[in-house]
């Protein structure tokens, strides 16, 4: 029993230095972390830093944070914010966001809020701490300020395949209410209910490198390939269905070919045209296209489309349809 008693105190005196260790490195990997930002022209401040979660736990909590990077013009206020870490697993991390978040842009100003938001991050056990996997939950989210824009829950998630730069990116998320003066802009006023029931996306993405720690401290990683699996969106009589694959140039021009699946294509042109989206001349020349289109279905209430995207235009056959935005990341 005392020979038990000795190995069992080894062990918690062993474990409690392994974890007073682990929590001097990552305090110090932080502070250094801030400092280098304010080095680099940042605003990198935080009215109060703690590091808990003994004996299994490495828990960093900020209070009072405020990020700005001055190359993208992004900046971002928390009242709270913590990244949370089993001792024997730091790298698989937990990122907990407060009820409200303030967004700046160089354009203008915004509010975050939600019920709920966190990120479940898998990270390289190296410096570089490359993404292996990530999951992002959000629950009632509201955007707020010149426009508002919302969400009753989002789903994203993110996985590396092998060793490159490719993910597979998967989207759920349901009760989206657009900006208002977006909706009417595009749509007109009366065109669409103001929210869309829901919208899923299943893609692989190639980016120009990695995503890991410098997509934080310099530029975010670019989109080059995006492989479409599938897109659903229903959004009143609007049920869509798209899948292709993108190509973007430096720029972020778009080039590339999105087979679309659409029900109830007639009621999508009349609002278009209503809400003059599309020319008179314009709508009778889709009409037509898209009524041959529908008819070799078998089915003329559905549309099998293919939309072609050329340098950053899109075009059904011979019709433009206007601008793709460029496929950049800020």
């Amino acid at each position: 029993m005392k020979r038990l008693l000795i190995v069992v105190l080894a062990a918690a005196a062993l474990w409690s230095a392994y974890w007073l260790v682990g929590a001097q490195s990552s305090r110090s990997a932080f502070t250094t972390w801030f400092e280098d930002r304010r080095a680099e022209g940042w605003v990198a401040e935080y009215d109060d830093f703690a590091l808990r979660g003994f004996p299994n736990r490495f828990d960093a909590t900020w209070e009072g944070l405020s990020l700005a990077d001055p190359d993208s013009g992004l900046a971002f206020d928390l009242p709270i914010f913590q990244l949370l870490a089993l001792s024997y697993r730091p790298t698989h991390v937990i990122a907990v966001g407060p009820h409200a978040i303030g967004i700046a842009t160089p354009a203008q100003k915004f509010t975050l809020a939600s019920d709920q938001l966190r990120a479940s991050l898998r990270l390289t056990p190296d410096a570089a701490l490359e993404l292996e996997r990530a999951v992002l939950e959000g629950d009632n989210l509201l955007l707020s300020g010149a426009e508002s824009a919302g969400l009753s829950h989002l789903n994203l998630a993110a996985e590396r395949l092998g060793d490159d730069a490719t993910y597979r990116t998967g989207i759920n998320a349901k009760g989206l209410t657009p900006p208002m003066a977006l909706l009417q802009e595009v749509l007109g006023t009366d065109a669409l209910p103001d929210r869309m029931e829901s919208l899923t996306l299943d893609a692989t993405v190639t980016f120009d490198r990695p995503w890991d720690i410098t997509a934080i401290e310099t530029a975010r990683p670019q989109p080059q390939i995006i492989d479409l699996t599938t897109l659903d969106a229903q959004w009143g009589v609007m049920k869509i269905q798209a899948k292709g694959r993108i190509e973007a140039d430096a720029q972020g021009r778009a080039t590339g070919t999105v087979n679309l699946q659409a029900t109830r294509w007639q009621d999508m042109l009349t609002i278009a045209r209503q809400s003059g989206a599309l020319t008179d001349t314009a709508a009778r020349m889709a009409e037509g296209v898209l009524s041959m289109a529908a008819q070799a279905s078998g089915n003329p209430d559905r549309l099998d489309a293919e939309i072609t995207l050329r340098d950053g235009q899109a075009y059904l056959g011979f019709i433009p349809l206007g601008p793709v935005p460029p496929l950049r990341l800020r």
